[in-house]
Parts: structure tokens; sequence; C-alpha cells
């Protein structure tokens, strides 16, 4: 819910689609439903249910189709292990959550202006 109040006050207009653990964002990816386009850019929680941040990333760092998405994780755990783990595993950024809604925003209008900078691969 934060993501997508953040997106609407930095007036983000990019697709966002939400899945609430790592086994549903995998079916987003690759199920039968999936989405098309792929996106190219992923936000990710290391704290989810049924399969956490770290396993989500090694699912995709070992399918063809899905390595070279470009992840960045915005979670609350700053254990050190997690970060080892999440840039062991190639992600972008690793990014603290603030407490407050305000810095969130501006974490979140932080990486929209990095975004518009890069160019990726059609």
């Amino acid at each position: 819910m934060n993501i997508q109040r953040a997106f609407k006050k930095n007036n983000i207009v990019n697709p966002l689609h939400i899945a609430h653990n790592g086994v549903e964002a995998l079916e987003m990816l690759r199920g039968e439903k999936k989405l098309n386009p792929i996106p190219k850019i992923i936000l990710l929680d290391i704290n989810m249910p049924q399969m956490n941040g770290i396993e989500f990333l090694k699912e995709i760092r070992n399918d063809a189709e899905l390595k070279s998405l470009h992840v960045f994780i915005m979670t609350t755990s700053s254990d050190e292990n997690d970060r080892w783990e999440a840039y062991k595993l190639n992600v972008a950024g690793y990014i603290l959550k603030p407490l407050s809604f305000e810095k969130f925003t501006s974490s979140v209008s932080i990486l929209n202006n990095y975004w518009k900078l890069c160019e990726l691969p059609e």
C-alpha cells in the first residue's frame, strides 16, 4: 500500500503489479496468466510469507527468462546476512525502508529518477 501511495504522490505512471508473496510473484512472472510484458524492474521485500525475498531471488536467477531482471530490495531488514545474500544474487540495490512515509516517498522518488537515467535494453 505504501508503494502505491508513494507512486501516486511522485506522479509515477509506470505500471505497478503487486504480489503478496514470492510464490504469487513467480506465478505472475512465469505462470499460465503471466504478465505481458514481463516487468524489467522488481521492487522486492525480504520478509514475505511462503517464499521470502532471498528464495524468490534464487528462483529468478536460476530461470533463463527472468535472470536479467533488475531487482531492488526495499525492506526493513538490516540483517547483514540478508544484505550479503541479496548482493550475491545480483540485486541492483538494497534499500532500507525509512520509518516515516515522507522519507519513504523520497526514496521512491530517487529510485524513479534513477530509472529515468538508466537505458534498459528492449
